[in-house]
């Protein structure tokens, strides 16, 4: 008579998860990873698009300011002309380019603010064509980009070119991404057209221009401005 209270208490000491238990487990973990994944390339979809918004947004700052002025942002001057302007042109820190009418920025200052790259982000905020602070000079006048690198402007003959070109250029741009501004601003093609691709992380300078993109690398991305 005692034999068959314990065959139950084996039976209930033997329960575990069923297999719909397990399969609703499984959809859960499956649906809370494809979300991650999807909240990923979201936020890396969104890095390039801000990376081409800034890029555009140069474009058309160096062309209005080309509009209002008649002269070349970071090449306008002499100062007492810009702090003549009032405003945020009286900003302490600000400097003039020689006004001669050619940009100068090598390839080595793009990063830097050597040259006239700092008075060339100056002049574009004085005039409110973008936004910051016109005083800031250096590597600090760089606009920092969506991967932790700097926006800068040469006016050199790199990357397969073989005249000078004023583009502007973005350090540190993972592989992936590199191709999706190609495709999105030009031809998918880093060694063609005006959206060229250098290969070295860390704000590597403009240089030869890559082969291909790998997703494996990292590039230093520029695109023409005039």
């Amino acid at each position: 008579m005692q034999s068959l209270p314990m065959r139950r208490a084996g039976r209930q000491a033997q329960s575990g998860f069923t297999l719909v238990e397990i399969a609703i487990v499984l959809v859960i973990i499956g649906l809370l990873l494809g979300g991650v994944l999807k909240g990923q390339e979201l936020i890396e979809n969104g890095r390039v698009k801000n990376a081409a918004n800034d890029m555009n947004g140069v474009v058309a700052a160096y062309n209005s300011y080309l509009d209002r002025y008649r002269k070349l942002p970071g090449d306008d001057g002499p100062i007492a002309n810009l702090t003549g302007r009032g405003g945020q042109w009286s900003t302490p820190g600000i400097v003039a380019g020689n006004n001669n009418g050619i940009l100068a920025i090598t390839a080595a200052q793009t990063f830097t603010g050597g040259g006239e790259g700092t008075a060339f982000f100056q002049h574009l905020r004085a005039s409110g064509f973008i936004t910051g602070n016109p005083g800031d000079t250096g590597a600090n006048a760089m606009p920092v980009n969506a991967w932790g690198g700097r926006l800068g402007v040469t006016n050199v003959a790199v990357q397969g070119r073989s005249a000078a070109r004023v583009m502007a250029c973005l350090g540190n741009v993972p592989g992936k991404a590199a191709a999706a501004l190609d495709v999105q601003l030009d031809d998918g093609r880093p060694d063609n057209g005006s959206f060229r691709a250098t290969q070295g992380a860390n704000n590597v300078v403009p240089g030869g221009a890559a082969a291909a993109y790998s997703e494996d690398q990292t590039y230093t991305v520029c695109r023409d401005i005039n």
